[in-house]
């Protein structure tokens, strides 16, 4: 006899401890973090910001008007908010949700742990 016909006697393998199905693993018991399929685009978008960062030295460096470095520190800024606020929504999208999945403490730890995630951006 061979395995799967082993396993169709048995029957259905029965729930894990959080109710699903057992074999069935999400991404994130792979370790896959919810902004790897945009990790192309993040990285993308942070060497950007880098651009800005390194172009305020230089800006510093050149004794430019005082304005005109605020001005692209708020531009900085705004770009690095903007940024978190999409990885916070793949978070929510990708780590709070398998949390839910999975129920019991998980999605509590999870909620809090993005709740004080953005308190600490609402903080900035």
């Amino acid at each position: 006899m061979t395995t799967t016909e082993a396993n169709a006697q048995r029957g259905p393998t029965p729930p894990d401890p959080a109710g699903r199905p057992a074999g069935i693993a999400t991404d994130h018991d792979r370790g896959i973090h919810g902004y790897h399929h945009q990790k192309d685009e993040h990285l993308k978008r942070l060497r950007r910001i880098e651009g800005q960062i390194r172009g305020l030295q230089r800006m510093v460096d050149e004794d430019t008007y005082c304005i005109d470095i605020l001005t692209q520190v708020s531009a900085s800024t705004k770009a690095l908010q903007s940024f978190a606020l999409q990885l916070l929504e793949e978070h929510l999208r990708h780590c709070v949700a398998d949390a839910a999945v999975k129920g019991g403490d998980e999605i509590d730890a999870k909620v809090d742990e993005a709740t004080k995630a953005i308190a600490r951006l609402l903080r900035t």
